[in-house]
């Protein structure tokens, strides 16, 4: 089975030992392929399996979208969004270096800590979370962190809502019109 990907312009697909690396305007994402065949050429990358067995005709599709996240990750790059929830007690959210911090979450004395994976940039406006990066994995896994550690437990659901939860999974950026016009209308009183 082959699955062909196309290669847009300004970025560049190599082979180097037994790895993929993928170069483009925003950064560049390196990862070690298995269990495929590649074949680069110069606007299309090929993926094909090595044999006619079902799970090797799966890894085939496989690597091909992973390729394919890795263009979209360095041309446009990834965002996930969260939103902090608290009715109880304010919530203090805090990016410290690699880390990030919760405090005062549910009333609670100590702070809940997770880190950021890779090379992701995490911010905060009032209670929404913005996780961007280059590496879509990297980005969906510190979105999950952040919903892991803020997870409540022994309490009911249904009467207590807080914490932070994905709005939105990880998906490509993409600057929006409106928001652009947005910016421009709001700009100054007349």
């Amino acid at each position: 089975m082959k699955k062909t990907i196309d290669i847009p312009d300004g970025v560049t697909v190599e082979k180097q030992d037994g790895s993929i690396l993928v170069k483009g305007p925003k950064g560049e994402l390196k990862k070690s392929v298995r269990g495929v065949k590649l074949d680069i050429g110069e606007k299309t990358v090929t993926v094909t399996s090595i044999t006619e067995r079902r799970k090797d005709k799966a890894m085939s599709g496989t690597w091909g979208a992973h390729i394919n996240n890795m263009i979209t990750g360095v041309t446009v790059g990834w965002e996930a969004r969260l939103k902090m929830v608290y009715s109880h007690f304010p919530v203090k959210f805090n990016v410290d270096g690699t880390r990030i911090v919760i405090q005062n979450f549910m009333g609670e004395r100590n702070e809940r800590v997770t880190r950021i994976k890779g090379d992701v940039k995490v911010e905060a406006r009032k209670d929404d979370i913005i996780v961007t990066g280059i590496n879509k994995e990297e980005v969906g896994q510190t979105a999950a962190n952040i919903e892991l550690i803020c997870k409540v437990k022994g309490y009911d659901r249904r009467v207590f809502q807080d914490g932070c939860h994905l709005v939105q999974k990880c998906h490509p950026i993409e600057e929006k019109d409106s928001d652009k016009s947005e910016r421009k209308e709001g700009g100054g009183k007349e």
